[in-house]
């Protein structure tokens, strides 16, 4: 079949199953979006900034676990489209960016919007093409999806210069692929999972710890059914929100610098530390001599670079999660007694009676820490929760009752404010039949307002909750507790009337200071068709809590704030 480069991208895209892409057109990629305008494959949505069209599908990607596209053209349209693609690369998620670039003839030339855009995106994605010659186009829009999706996932940047979209070349998509160079092991090494067990068996005080790559492999089910066979209590990180359900006896909560504090302090007392698919972030270990210090570690991932990486490690397991944790299952049934743990269990369980989470709730004031236990109760898991970043990310991932993997969605990496009301459209289209709420604050929902207009303009009707206490929150509480009150450019309190400005978009606003009319408001909302935006007035100094200070130690918190 004789196609076009940009007849190419679109047939490729139909042989991926690709139901929807977003984008933001320009000259160098004009080609293809000729081709788009003439196709009924995929529905194709307009956003109304390069980055958020990534963050949508990024957001996408998270809520299915299908690989999320994107378009952006050449220049200024690539660059802003960076940070969506070093957002989804910190937290592993599949995505095909496809990027204009000027004529070959042209680059290097400092030509009309020219950039070197792989060099640009080397850092920031798992792989990246520069299209020299349309005959390998099929190859490599079928390799950037194999990439994209499996081992680890991540982005996958494909830059495809304008006259290679124009050239005429033979399509013949690949049914497969085999990469000399890349080759994830995705079966366990079977001593190593009988070493684990030996163990686990062996320990008095294991822990679980989950991350990401947990919501990643699919694995939650069999997470579950470990945890549940051995009687070991899990933690989640930021990232793992829902694997084990927040209903579940065996899961203590969040650990790390927001952490519980059971959660901490069983990282802290372990003997036998139990990770599944985290990546050892330093919100998590805190001071890296004193994290689990007392614990000998098994580490399960399918990248062996990230086994060994941040802390040394007694059992490693190269593998995918599932299949890994589907082998452990009949070991563990054989081997492990689950009341052997019940001292351990009932020790962290009185931790978690000492120092639960909690707040001081007002009927003078709203607490933000209330609005979200609030939509929980409401919502529940009826809901996909997404959040922009600061005070009201770690609120929701501490008070929010998650259930199930993909409930979560939110920038844990890189901590791209701005990312929430992009990636909650790309979770609405992805599963209409959910509420997507996305907790924001003040300074945040700022970034990508201009998303507001692709929302009405499509019909996706998310509910933003801004959680708005007139202060970049996060910065203005670092600022309380080691800048002796100095709050350096994080004062907020000049802003606009958020409720006009939805309208103005075409969606509707509400503003509440009591729980009323918050309620009243959230009702409303849900029900409405169309994009929605709750100023929720809250206590202007709320802290997070509890908090391990940056470099601290997970058994020292932080677990209340005195004047």
């Amino acid at each position: 079949m004789e196609l076009s480069g940009s007849q190419m991208v679109i047939e490729a895209l139909r042989k991926e199953n690709v139901s929807v892409v977003f984008g933001y057109p320009g000259g160098a990629i004009m080609n293809v979006y000729d081709e788009v305008y003439k196709q009924n494959y995929f529905k194709h949505i307009l956003t109304r900034h390069e980055q958020a069209a990534l963050h949508a599908a990024d957001g996408y990607a998270r809520a299915t676990g299908d690989v999320g596209v994107a378009f952006v053209t050449s220049g200024p349209g690539f660059t802003n489209a960076v940070t969506g693609l070093a957002t989804a690369y910190m937290d592993s998620i599949p995505m095909v960016v496809i990027s204009g670039q000027v004529p070959i003839s042209m680059i290097g030339t400092d030509a009309f919007q020219e950039i070197d855009a792989v060099g640009i995106s080397r850092p920031c994605v798992k792989h990246n093409y520069l299209v020299k010659d349309v005959k390998d186009l099929p190859r490599i829009l079928k390799e950037a999806f194999y990439i994209a999706r499996s081992g680890r996932p991540g982005p996958v940047h494909v830059d495809i210069p304008k006259d290679v979209t124009a050239q005429i070349g033979h399509f013949a998509y690949p049914s497969e692929i085999k990469m000399q160079t890349y080759k994830p092991t995705y079966k366990g090494n079977p001593r190593q999972i009988k070493k684990a067990i030996e163990a686990i068996a062996l320990a008095k005080r294991p822990v679980l710890y989950i991350g990401g790559g947990a919501i990643n492999s699919n694995a939650s089910d069999e997470v579950r059914e470990f945890a549940k066979i051995c009687g070991i209590p899990a933690v989640e990180t930021l990232m793992a929100r829902g694997v084990m359900g927040d209903e579940n006896p065996l899961l203590l909560g969040m650990l790390g610098m927001h952490g519980c504090y059971s959660a901490n302090m069983a990282m802290s007392e372990a003997d036998l530390m139990i990770a599944f698919g985290p990546r050892f972030d330093d919100r998590v270990t805190g001071k890296l001599s004193e994290f689990a210090k007392h614990a000998k570690i098994i580490h399960v991932d399918i990248d062996p670079s990230s086994i060994g990486k941040i802390v040394p490690i007694d059992y490693p397991i190269v593998g995918d999660l599932k299949n890994v944790v589907e082998a452990m299952i009949p070991l563990a049934k054989e081997q492990i007694d689950e009341n052997k743990y019940k001292p351990w269990r009932d020790l962290l369980k009185r931790y978690g009676e000492i120092h639960p989470l909690k707040y001081e709730d007002s009927n003078e004031i709203l607490k933000p820490q209330w609005a979200i236990e609030r939509v929980g109760e409401i919502l529940g898991d009826k809901a996909i929760i997404c959040t922009d970043v600061g005070q009201h990310q770690m609120w929701a991932a501490q008070f929010y009752p998650f259930s199930y993997p993909r409930q979560w969605i939110t920038s844990g990496g890189l901590g791209t404010m701005g990312y929430g009301l992009p990636a909650a459209i790309g979770a609405k289209v992805a599963v209409p039949s959910k509420t997507v709420i996305n907790f924001t604050g003040d300074g945040s929902i700022l970034m990508n307002i201009q998303e507001l207009m692709t929302a009405v303009e499509n019909k996706v009707a998310v509910v933003n909750i801004i959680l708005n206490n007139q202060f970049l929150g996060m910065v203005r509480q670092w600022q309380t507790f080691f800048y002796n009150k100095r709050y350096s450019s994080t004062d907020l309190s000049v802003q606009p009337d958020f409720v006009k400005l939805v309208e103005s978009f075409g969606g509707r606003g509400f503003r509440v200071k009591t729980k009323d009319e918050f309620d009243k408001a959230l009702k409303e909302a849900v029900e409405s068709n169309t994009v929605c935006m709750i100023d929720v007035q809250v206590d202007r100094f709320e802290n997070v809590l509890p908090m391990v200070p940056a470099g601290g130690t997970l058994y020292n918190m932080m677990l209340e704030y005195k004047e």
